[in-house]
């Protein structure tokens, strides 16, 4: 057998023992049911993660407040049509906000909805502007650092929980499409 064929035969050999499971893991993971998704493979990580979530939790809870607020209070020509777009990013960040509290759940965590503190672990600011502009404008200012925070928690958990990972990037995608619609709106 020439060292050519050799070598791929080990390769081969090397790339197959790479693609199994580790068994060991998967005994791991039938015990401890009561910590339901949460398996082994979390680590230490899990309480860190949680943390992580409740504070994307209180900023998509507090910009559910901004958007329903400036829903309500727009006025001016081009009022109606913005303020319907931002009761519909309300909802969406409702959305958001339960898919966050779902997976704090699956965690074994315990989603953090005390408003006495949603302002002080929300990465985006309220906002309570009368004029239809700087509406706009904070929309945008709290959807670009809510588009910043995704981004770095998704490098946080890339490796570590990929679920998490799955929700934050389906998140992440419908800020950055939020923040495109307010900055149309805000170029008008």
């Amino acid at each position: 057998m020439s060292d050519l064929t050799h070598g791929a035969r080990e390769r081969t050999g090397q790339a197959a023992s790479a693609m199994r499971l580790d068994t060991q893991a998967l005994r791991e993971a039938a015990q401890h049911l009561d910590d339901g998704a949460v398996t082994p493979s979390f680590g230490p990580h899990r309480d860190q993660i949680v943390s992580l979530l409740n504070d994307a939790l209180a900023t998509e809870l507090v910009c559910i407040l901004r958007y329903k607020r400036h829903h309500f209070t727009a006025t001016g020509l081009a009022s109606p049509a913005v303020a319907e777009e931002f009761m519909v990013h309300a909802q969406e960040e409702t959305a958001h906000a339960d898919l966050l509290a779902e997976r704090i759940s699956q965690l074994g965590g315990e989603p953090d909805f005390n408003p006495t503190t949603l302002l002080q672990r929300s990465h985006a600011e309220y906002d309570a502007s009368t004029d239809l502009q700087s509406m706009i404008r904070a929309n945008l200012i709290a959807e670009r650092v809510a588009i910043e925070s995704y981004r770095q928690m998704i490098e946080i958990v890339r490796d570590i929980d990929p679920t998490t990972r799955g929700i934050l990037e389906q998140i992440l995608k419908d800020e950055e499409e939020h923040a495109d619609e307010l900055s149309d709106w805000l170029e008008r």
